[in-house]
């Protein structure tokens, strides 16, 4: 299948990018990007060739993964989709429920597939873990991601979108797939600012549990820290570590599109509907922890 790659950054070169290049039942028929050189240079380091023009690419293959900023991402996936590609996406959707919601009726207009990488979904531990708590019965979980993603070192520190929205649209989409994975989808959301971009979000669940998750982008060193977990009856179940290159999940998540187009599916747990979902809540949570972050201090 003739895959086009939108994006120059380093998401797009070493996950998204390496993988279509060496994967045997795809052909990397090309690159765009905003920036011409930096398009170039990426399809030199990947072996295909460069276009100037987004609807040039999309004449030339069959599917498109995407490793863009979400706000890029949203529009240019309607075209795609419009002009009959199978989009592999990443998160979040898109930065708002309109956007989410327009990329999604367009996917059902075309009938092409779609899956949205939420890395921690398609790792093996993950998919593991996911699959395996949807046999408990759980009554709560948690969720934290204390992090510091945005340092002079960090391959992101460039990313505007990360530092203008924060840890809520970065960090948020990975907690919620999970817990959602887990615990089925969110009714409600009740959110909380802190300093900086640090959000805590207290979540009700279709199925009756609840569950929260604190999530900053900013964590001091010495208080980074990971962890997810769900609870019930049978006790605590933690999301293992995984310490694995997110090659491996975005080759799986790739093989998941590939099988869903094969067989002519283009329903999926994770496609655009899960991802519109998912930014929903977002959206609701980001509103309500600036509306407590503009309440005067008692």
């Amino acid at each position: 299948m003739k895959f086009g790659l939108v994006g120059t950054g380093y998401w797009a070169r070493v996950t998204h990018g390496a993988v279509l290049a060496d994967h045997p039942g795809v052909e990397l028929a090309g690159v765009w990007g905003r920036d011409p050189q930096k398009a170039a240079e990426v399809a030199a380091e990947l072996g295909t060739v460069p276009y100037p023009d987004f609807g040039d690419l999309l004449g030339q293959c069959d599917a498109v993964s995407f490793a863009v900023a979400p706000d890029v991402q949203g529009r240019l996936g309607i075209e795609a989709a419009r002009a009959g590609k199978h989009l592999l996406l990443d998160k979040p959707l898109c930065m708002s429920v309109d956007d989410a919601d327009q990329l999604v009726a367009e996917v059902e207009r075309s009938r092409v597939a779609s899956v949205v990488f939420f890395t921690l979904r398609f790792s093996q531990a993950g998919r593991d873990w996911v699959t395996a708590a949807r046999d408990g019965d759980w009554q709560g979980g948690w969720a934290r991601f204390l992090v510091l993603a945005l340092t002079p070192d960090s391959p992101y520190s460039g990313s505007l979108w990360r530092r203008e929205r924060g840890a809520i649209w970065d960090v948020g989409p990975h907690a919620l797939s999970v817990l959602i994975g887990g615990l089925g989808p969110i009714v409600t959301v009740a959110a909380t600012g802190g300093e900086g971009d640090l959000v805590h979000l207290v979540l009700r669940h279709a199925s009756g549990a609840t569950s929260t998750a604190t999530l900053t982008l900013a964590a001091p060193k010495a208080a980074i820290n990971v962890e997810m977990a769900l609870w019930g009856p049978k006790g605590v179940t933690m999301l293992p570590r995984d310490s694995s290159d997110p090659k491996i999940a975005f080759r799986a998540a790739l093989g998941d599109l590939l099988h869903n187009v094969e067989s002519g599916e283009v329903e999926h747990p994770c496609d655009v509907h899960f991802g519109a979902d998912v930014v929903r809540v977002l959206a609701d949570a980001e509103a309500q922890a600036a509306r407590s972050r503009s309440l005067p201090a008692r």
